[in-house]
């Protein structure tokens, strides 16, 4: 028989978010990110106001997080549409994905600390 393997899905990380879609925003996922997961934690470009994952080396904004991404999205070869959850929510931090450069738990520690300090901030509990 073959394996099934399910996908990822919102529920698994968003634990709660405000009502009438208030913590939503559409953004744009710059052409060039890849297939992006669900959950995945992205950072602003300052210039453009596109989002791509967070990491550390970036310089150009997307060092700092801004968001994360509610629906996975292919922004592989074009920027691509999507959706973000940007204030007043609470997430599973164990859930949460980040950026290929942020691998130690130090860094994913200071990118949830980010996420607190949102204005609504988005909170990320343990086993949420």
């Amino acid at each position: 028989m073959a394996e099934i393997k399910e996908g990822r899905y919102p529920s698994d990380w968003l634990k709660r978010e405000a009502d009438s879609h208030y913590s939503r925003e559409e953004a744009i996922l710059v052409s060039g990110a890849g297939v992006v997961k669900t959950g995945t934690v992205l950072g602003k470009i300052t210039a453009s106001g596109k989002y791509k994952p967070v990491t550390v080396a970036a310089a150009d904004g997307s060092q700092n997080a801004a968001a994360i991404l509610l629906f996975t999205t292919d922004a592989t070869s074009a920027d691509a549409p999507c959706v973000i959850i940007a204030r007043d929510a609470i997430v599973n931090r164990q859930q949460l994905l980040f950026g290929a450069d942020i691998d130690t738990s130090a860094e994913r520690t200071a990118v949830v600390n980010a996420l607190g300090a949102l204005n609504p901030p988005i909170i990320a509990r343990e086993g949420a």
